[in-house]
């Protein structure tokens, strides 16, 4: 995998300076660089490790002296860090699955496969299922019955999308994602603790104990063009309709989306985040890392939460939240802060009142 600095450069529309026809085999940090790695050095702090390495290339920030720094020479982008998305699909090697059908792969007859698909060992696709051209299944892989997944697709190890799933083009999915298993609903014959729980705010009341009736999910799972999900993520189907997410969605690692959940177009859900079943999220909402939301929360556009946030009630569109209950983040920055004095003033109201006592017992 060898490209001319040059078409780097062209791909990913920066400007190229000095010895633009030097052949480029990786990218690499600056001290570890090799002579035909191109150094990543995108930021001022990070150019003085270059003289760690032997990078004669590094890509650079818009204005860096490149001479000074050593180099025969560089490309600069006005955004780097957006430049990088694109050096780094050009530079990824994949992870070597090869076209075809492994023999030890189980393919239904009434399964139907597009073209340049690869399909890898011990993976099983069901009856009814349509993968689209150039799909990738990787090893140990499931697609249950009438599942459809679009164009372009990947799959990686150990991945299990359930039956009547549909998924848009240019799907991604890592290592142990479940998608389509069954949502979280059980019911009781008669109103459940939790039930009166939630309608008092704490008062649990004289309730019996009860066993749990499983509710059935009816719907399945419908998820939108260009969408990622990380390692060992769920999305739950739906009671009687599909949990949907919508267009450009990424979501990281151990997510949970339970059943009824929607999801709007270019949202991202960091690591360790739980949404409860029938959540709606706007458009572009951006959910950190280890936030929880309740169930039958409604997420307005371009909302961002902080980490380990907990959203109980609505959040209006463009809100930026924090804490738990999620409040507005200047709001919980200002209870941070008034929580942090509590000692000093605690102190400062003892000695005022030893004074005060004192002074009485003068008199």
């Amino acid at each position: 995998m060898t490209h001319k600095l040059s078409d780097i450069a062209a791909a990913l529309g920066a400007e190229v300076f000095g010895a633009a026809g030097l052949l480029i085999n990786a990218v690499s940090e600056p001290a570890t660089a090799g002579p035909n790695d191109l150094a990543l050095a995108m930021d001022e702090k990070y150019a003085q490790d270059l003289h760690s390495g032997q990078a004669r290339a590094a890509m650079l920030w818009p204005g860096a002296d490149w001479k000074a720094l050593g180099l025969e020479a560089a490309i600069a982008a006005p955004r780097p860090r957006f430049a990088l998305s694109g050096l780094s699909a050009m530079m990824d090697h994949g992870q070597g699955f090869p076209e075809g059908i492994h023999p030890s792969a189980n393919i239904h007859p009434d399964a139907r496969v597009g073209r340049g698909c690869s399909i890898g060992a011990f993976s099983i696709v069901s009856a009814g299922a349509t993968l689209g051209a150039g799909t990738v299944i990787g090893p140990q892989c499931f697609v249950g019955v009438n599942a459809t997944l679009g164009d372009m697709c990947f799959l990686r190890e150990q991945v299990s999308i359930g039956a009547r799933v549909t998924i848009g083009d240019r799907f991604i999915a890592q290592p142990g994602v479940r998608i389509g298993g069954d949502g979280f609903s059980y019911v009781t014959p008669e109103k459940s603790a939790v039930e009166t729980v939630r309608e008092t705010l704490g008062e649990r009341g004289d309730i019996s104990d009860q066993s749990w009736a499983r509710i059935h999910s009816l719907g399945a799972v419908t998820i939108g063009d260009d969408v990622e999900i990380g390692a060992n993520s769920c999305v739950d189907c739906g009671t009687i309709r599909d949990t949907r997410i919508g267009n450009g969605v990424k979501i990281d690692n151990l997510v949970q989306i339970g059943h009824n959940v929607t999801v709007g177009n270019d949202c991202m859900i960091c690591a360790q985040c739980g949404i409860a079943g029938s959540s709606r999220l706007g458009n572009n909402v951006v959910l950190g890392g280890h936030t929880g939301v309740s169930d039958n929360v409604f997420i307005g556009d371009r909302a961002i939460t902080g980490g380990a946030t907990v959203v109980l009630s609505n959040i209006p569109a463009g809100r930026v939240m924090l804490g738990y209950p999620a409040v507005k983040m200047e709001t919980q920055l200002e209870l941070h802060k008034a929580q942090r004095r509590l000692p000093r003033l605690f102190r400062d109201v003892a000695a005022l009142k030893s004074k005060v006592f004192k002074d009485a017992d003068t008199d």
